[in-house]
């Protein structure tokens, strides 16, 4: 292992880690979909509503049991399901990282770049810090992953340049060759 890859080695774990712990979220509310199903989900909201002391009349309570209503069995299992299956691409994301693979990095930097234009926009829109914080946080996974492709990338680079001063090809770009350095 290089001096570089040495360098990188937390910063790559510390995103395994990240990647695992958003696993694990999205698992555990999965789970608490799942418990959902087959109970009167109506019920539990209003119960929910009366908890917090909010008036179930007024504008957002009155939206979030308009919007509990519609829930039915069939859309809780659709969104445990892409919960579940989204848990499982950050676990092997997470493994793919810990063994340092190039597809999990390659994976790690589109996944954390695809949610950046979303994070700006909603930013732009209403800024509050948590959103601030998952954009550096998303910004951040990208460089570091981006970093670790090219240092990946780098030895192969140099490897070819190896190859051709071996073969007689001289320095690359100076434009002297076997032919040249003979006479």
């Amino acid at each position: 292992m290089s001096v570089g890859a040495r360098s990188e080695s937390p910063a790559i774990t510390a995103v395994a880690v990240f990647e695992a712990f958003k696993g694990m979220v999205v698992l555990i509310v999965a789970s608490g979909l799942t418990l959902l199903m087959h109970r009167d989900i109506h019920a539990m909201a209003e119960r929910l509503v009366a908890h917090t002391h909010l008036n179930p009349a007024s504008r957002y309570p009155h939206i979030f049991l308009g919007a509990v209503d519609h829930l039915q069995n069939v859309h809780l299992s659709v969104l445990a399901l892409g919960a579940a299956a989204y848990s499982a691409l950050r676990f092997l994301e997470a493994y793919g990282l810990l063994r340092r693979a190039a597809w999990a990095e390659m994976l790690a930097a589109l996944s954390g770049a695809i949610y950046v234009p979303f994070e700006i926009a909603n930013l732009l829109r209403n800024f509050t810090w948590l959103s601030a914080g998952a954009l550096v946080l998303n910004v951040l996974v990208v460089l570091i992953m981006v970093a670790a492709l090219v240092r990946r990338r780098r030895p192969t680079l140099r490897q070819g340049v190896g190859d051709a001063q071996r073969e007689g090809g001289g320095e690359i770009g100076n434009g002297v060759g076997k032919e040249a350095r003979r006479e």
